[in-house]
């Protein structure tokens, strides 16, 4: 007879069914199959429609008639020349051909078309995210203790030359391996609080630039719960067309975390 789900059990198949789901979407991470850099100087891009460059400002595009109707922004056609401008660090912004996604985005100054295809081959070979086994021991209480100001902080990237720029509102001091260790803390207690890690597992077992890890609800006393199995992966992970940043010096733990997501482009025997 099988023994009846924990409730640790039951949350933690739910939260690895959401995680299955956010891999799988058609026009998700896993759809990349380009990361296009552009010049000052218009260029086609590996058989995109119209031709394209960027300025310190902007992206502008040139359609020819022949292509007219096969760049859409927002449902409408793009024709003749047009100006995008996408927001530093944003989301980018999305323009159709056919079923795929050219995502234009603005990085640290610097402008790309990411383009999403759902008939990627990195989509089509997906299966499961590498993960290891979940043990309660791996959730743990912390502290958050809160900033008077919220602060910047500046991590580089994945891809050189870039930076990304965090809000960090406090730190989370957590104890591991018998020792406390305090975590730079990002985002708020409005949309929710998170680290970014690296262990003694990051380039072996795990992805070498981060994993992030999202807190519980501070309580009034700001204890907060780190469930370290479900450290998951940034998107750098699974393509090399992100632009992911790294974690900061201060998150950088000693120990092997040997909990949450592991390295989807490595064998694991874990």
């Amino acid at each position: 007879m099988t023994a009846t789900a924990t409730e640790f059990d039951q949350q933690w198949a739910t939260f690895r069914g959401e995680r299955a789901a956010w891999a799988r979407q058609p026009l998700g991470w896993l759809s990349l199959t380009g990361l296009h850099w552009l010049g000052g100087h218009y260029e086609t891009v590996d058989g995109l429609p119209g031709r394209w460059r960027a300025d310190g400002e902007n992206v502008h595009v040139t359609v020819e008639s022949e292509e007219a109707g096969q760049l859409l922004l927002n449902g409408a056609a793009l024709a003749g020349s047009a100006v995008l401008t996408p927001g530093e660090g944003a989301p980018g912004l999305e323009v159709h051909t056919g079923d795929r996604v050219i995502e234009v985005i603005r990085r640290t100054g610097q402008f790309a078309l990411r383009v999403h295809d759902p008939a990627s081959p990195t989509l089509a070979a997906f299966s499961e995210i590498p993960v290891y086994r979940p043990d309660p021991a791996w959730v743990v209480a912390g502290r958050f203790e809160p900033f008077e100001v919220a602060r910047v902080v500046t991590t580089g990237a994945v891809v050189e030359g870039l930076e990304h720029h965090h809000t960090a509102t406090g730190t989370v001091t957590v104890e591991l391996d018998g020792q406390q260790r305090p975590l730079i803390v990002f985002g708020n207690q409005t949309v929710g609080l998170h680290v970014l890690f690296t262990d003694a597992t990051s380039g072996v077992t795990t992805y070498g630039g981060a994993r992030r890890l999202d807190l519980s609800r501070p309580a009034a006393d700001g204890t907060v719960l780190l469930d370290f199995n479900r450290a998951v992966n940034l998107p750098c992970a699974f393509t090399d067309y992100a632009t992911c940043p790294v974690a900061p010096a201060g998150n950088r733990l000693p120990l092997a975390v040997e909990a949450g997501e592991q390295d989807p482009r490595k064998e694991h025997t874990a």
